[in-house]
């Protein structure tokens, strides 16, 4: 299975000639979620769900499919009926021949004057997992994590810790707009002295074989 970085908090899969991304959202590029045949989304924030782009993506590949939670799918359902699934945690399901698994309720807290709303995450062929925003931890194996490194509802202790519980075999950055490049330095130095797994920071366009 090859990994593309994509900006900010979208990943992009492929395998055996099918592709799936992750969170094409208003952060991600403009063709983020073109030419794949499976598409999740973990949430309803703008960053990780663009409506335009996930239209753009199943307009141009009638046989593609999206998998999200409710507020997402009731938005695109009507426009592509049979084609949007809405999910939730503990649900499995197989997406352009990609077995995934759902792991997560809420959306970690920023405030709590903020309402939370509903956040999954995807275990992709029970190897890696994209937690969306928040830090769950899934209870299995998991071999490469997506790591959400920057974000208002973080600090860096706790993705420490994270990475920690998790222990996967190494973790890789997503949720890193937000990141000046003077602070990426820091962040990579602590991640990999403390978080206890190899570390990866790819750039936007980046691939790695898993």
């Amino acid at each position: 299975m090859k990994l593309t970085k994509r900006l900010h908090s979208c990943v992009q899969l492929e395998k055996d000639g099918r592709t799936l991304v992750i969170d094409p959202g208003a952060f991600s590029e403009p063709d983020a979620g073109l030419g794949a045949d499976a598409l999740l989304v973990t949430h309803e924030h703008p960053d990780h769900f663009e409506e335009g782009r996930l239209r753009a993506a199943l307009d141009a590949n009638p046989a593609a499919g999206l998998w999200t939670l409710d507020s997402v799918a009731r938005l695109l359902a009507p426009a592509y009926p049979g084609r949007v699934h809405t999910v939730g945690h503990g649900d499995a399901f197989t997406a352009a021949g990609f077995e995934v698994a759902v792991h997560g309720e809420l959306h970690a807290v920023i405030h709590p004057d903020m309402p939370r709303v509903t956040n999954v995450g995807y275990l992709v062929d029970g190897s890696v997992f994209h937690p969306g925003d928040a830090l769950t931890v899934p209870g299995v194996p998991v071999d490469t994590l997506m790591l959400p490194v920057h974000a208002p509802w973080n600090k860096i202790a706790e993705v420490i810790d994270y990475v920690r519980e998790v222990a996967p075999r190494r973790a890789v950055d997503i949720h890193d707009a937000y990141l000046a490049d003077l602070a990426r330095p820091i962040y990579d130095r602590a991640l990999e002295s403390l978080g206890g797994a190899d570390h990866a920071r790819l750039t936007a366009g980046a691939s790695t074989e898993l």
